[in-house]
């Protein structure tokens, strides 16, 4: 299709799962205290949410499945161009406003981010790569992150590449041909599982190609998921997913932790998505599933500015268990109030500014092709 074609149009937007919304949320606050803890205990026994990495593997499915819902049937009216409009319009706002958090905390963090070490030109383009998604990984004191000044856009920047290859292929091929590349992209991640140790990968210079593994296969089981209509219908409820999704998060590492790790992103996550969209909501339940689901994207991008602070605070002090306690848990708290204020304030109003900018240009075109 001819993605300049006048009859681009924007469609409206199909109904939410909420439970699935709400599962994103619990994924999101997952990952944020996974941050505070790897940065306090590492990978030992201490970490009691040692796996809380596995959540990204659960956010590339769930896109799978709710790209294929939300276009499969719509890229031909649409267009591939208008398609790539609509997720920068959703994506880029919040991956600009991580790279600007990222950048002021690098700048005048109180306990020690070293810019002195690094001239203002590197600085600049560290910062530059950072809002266009262009992996630099050129800070050795940051691990070689792929993003400096925010580390979690590395998926970020895999989601990018999923949506590319959605939009110019994935949407065009028969479900056999999807279950083919689906098998392959499993082998793949079994490689690297097997290779590396664990599913931990993606987020550094050394380790990028395994974040190409591990989008890879949960995106196309997300979008099977769709594509095969392998929706389960069933009454567990929000609590029930939302349990059941968190204890991925805190299993023990056995001696093969690579492998249950494997399992849970090839069988245990897909299973999880295909019964959030099955699964029955109570009405009490939708506006925190709603709220959880809204805040999530926010609370992922904008958290790591304040753990890079936490992270040099807890280098130069050393606290103790208690003082750990009584500064990570209020932090959870205050990150989530401020995603929701960058939501609100921010995210939200450039977001409906930039729909309602593509909306004139395509009423234009449209004028102009009548």
């Amino acid at each position: 299709m001819d993605t300049n074609k006048t009859t681009a149009t924007i469609l409206p937007p199909k109904q939410h799962f909420e439970i699935l919304d709400g599962l994103r949320g619990i994924a999101a606050l997952t990952v944020v205290t996974f941050h505070f803890m790897e940065w306090a205990y590492g990978d030992d026994g201490r970490n009691f949410i040692g796996h809380g990495f596995l959540a990204v593997d659960f956010f590339f499915c769930l896109s799978g499945f709710v790209i294929g819902y939300a276009y499969d049937n719509r890229m031909a009216k649409m267009g591939t161009f208008q398609f790539f409009i609509a997720r920068i319009i959703r994506l880029q706002p919040l991956v600009i406003a991580g790279s600007v958090l990222g950048l002021l905390a690098f700048l005048f963090d109180p306990f020690g981010g070293h810019p002195e070490l690094y001239s203002t030109g590197k600085i600049i383009l560290t910062f530059f790569c950072s809002i266009l998604l262009i992996p630099l990984p050129a800070m050795e004191d940051r691990g070689f992150n792929l993003f400096s000044f925010n580390a979690p856009a590395w998926s970020l920047f895999w989601e990018y590449i999923a949506n590319i290859v959605y939009g110019f292929v994935l949407y065009r091929v028969n479900r056999v041909f999807l279950l083919l590349l689906t098998i392959i992209a499993a082998v793949a991640i079994s490689f690297v599982a097997y290779r590396a140790g664990n599913l931990l990968g993606g987020w550094s210079g050394p380790t990028f190609w395994e974040g190409c593994a591990r989008i890879s296969y949960s995106f196309l089981a997300g979008l099977l998921i769709y594509r095969y209509n392998w929706i389960i219908k069933n009454k567990l409820g929000f609590f029930s997913l939302a349990v059941l999704l968190f204890l991925t998060f805190i299993m023990p590492f056995p001696k093969w932790s690579w492998f249950s790790e494997l399992l849970v992103v090839l069988f245990y996550f897909p299973l999880l998505v295909a019964l959030g969209a099955g699964a029955t909501l109570t009405p009490a339940l939708k506006k925190l599933c709603v709220f959880s689901g809204n805040i999530s994207y926010p609370l992922y991008m904008t958290h790591y500015a304040v753990l890079w602070m936490f992270g040099n605070y807890y280098t130069s002090h050393k606290p103790g268990a208690m003082q750990l306690a009584l500064i990570i848990i209020p932090s959870l708290i205050l990150l989530v109030g401020f995603a929701y204020l960058v939501m609100v304030i921010y995210d939200i109003p450039v977001r409906k500014y930039l729909s309602g900018k593509n909306k004139e240009r395509l009423a234009r075109q449209q004028a102009g092709g009548i």
